[in-house]
Order: C-alpha cells, then structure tokens, then sequence
C-alpha cells in the first residue's frame, strides 16, 4: 500500500482529495495538512509518506521552498506538485526543488490517482500543459536558443538575481538574500530585462535553465 501525504490549503480540496485517495485499494492517506509548517509536526516520522501532493501557494512556507526542506531530510519521497500555476516561473522551480511530477488542479482524481502510481513505478507525470511548457522551455526559438556571452551582457550583481529568480525568490525576498532595497532589485531586473531582450521573469528562466545566460 502506497502512503500518501497531502499539503493544500483549501479545505474542500483538501478533503476530497484525501477522501478518494482514502478510497483506492492501493493508496492510504498519512495526513492532509494545511501548510508545510502542519505537516512537518503532524506527520510520523516513523511512517513517513511515499508521494505528497504538494501545492505551491500555500501559508507561510511556499510549497517549492516545502519540497526542497522534505527532500532534503527525507530524499526517498516522491512529491508531485499540484497547482494552478502553469507557467515556467513555478515549473522549473519546483522541478529543481526535488519534485517529481507536476499536474494541474484540474486533473480529474482518477489521473491524480495515476500520476500517484506513475511516480512509484519511476515516471514523472505532468498534465499536458505543462509537458508542452517543458518542451516549449527546450525548444524555443532560434532568437531565443542563441547563446548569450554572458561575461560581456549581465554583471555579477545581475547573475546572482537571475539565480534567484531561478529558485523561486520574490523581489522581497531577493532583497533580503542580498542585504539590498526592493527598489534595486528591480532597478537591477529592468537592465537584466533589456539586456537579455526579454519582458519576463519566465524568459529570464528559460534562458537560464537552457544555459543562455
């Protein structure tokens, strides 16, 4: 029998998911939580689960930043990322973080169920938008795959902000990682954005991820 986690902070959600996953054969539910600081206390440390299902907005410590803690201290987990967020900014994030799998809110349970499975038996599940995403990231453009000669467009200060757009960070928090105002990081985002010819943190991502900057 596979254990199962869950961290998602809409209650209804929360609860239907635990009451179908609950209902498989296969699948037993460990506990349903509301944010990753519930489910660091609640769970057995004995009888850890097997897959979570992770959401990334969630109160207090983001999900992406919840994948990176767990995994660390409990590498065999499997996590799949489940979300509304589509767009490269939380995929790649949550990838790098040690999730497995990646399927939208709106994946009918009998596929949450499937993508449970898939991650147990070595696949990585993602809902069709976001393998288009993915493949969209590595594919790109031929403007776009141009490699850029990065010691001669962004400074160090820039590839250290572009590194923690990577991760996930907000402005805030990037001003706080580099002990400098809001106002600069976007001071120093606007000249990453003309520099690199793009208008979003998402192609500021995928130019990194495809190892362009």
């Amino acid at each position: 029998m596979i254990g199962i986690g869950i961290i998602e902070d809409d209650a209804q959600i929360r609860t239907v998911l635990k009451t179908y996953l609950d209902r498989q054969p296969e699948l037993h539910c460990l506990g349903a939580f509301e944010c990753v600081e519930d489910a660091l206390k609640g769970f057995n440390r004995d009888l850890m689960p097997d897959v979570i299902l992770m959401d990334i907005e969630l109160p207090g410590m983001s999900g992406i930043d919840g994948v990176s803690l767990l995994k660390r201290r409990h590498p065999e987990i499997q996590f799949i990322i489940l979300t509304i967020f589509h767009d490269v900014s939380k995929i790649f994030p949550s990838l790098k973080a040690g999730a497995t799998g990646y399927l939208l809110k709106n994946t009918p349970l009998p596929d949450i169920k499937d993508g449970i499975m898939q991650v147990q038996s070595g696949g990585s599940p993602m809902s069709p938008q976001i393998a288009r995403e993915v493949v969209n990231m590595f594919s790109g453009t031929s403007s776009e795959n141009k490699k850029v000669d990065s010691s001669d467009v962004l400074t160090d200060r820039e590839h250290e902000i572009v590194i923690a757009l990577v991760d996930g960070l907000s402005y805030k928090l990037i001003a706080d990682r580099m002990d400098i105002s809001i106002e600069t990081v976007r001071f120093h985002i606007r000249n990453i954005y003309r520099k690199l010819h793009v208008h979003s943190k998402a192609e500021v991502i995928s130019k990194s991820i495809r190892g362009h900057i």
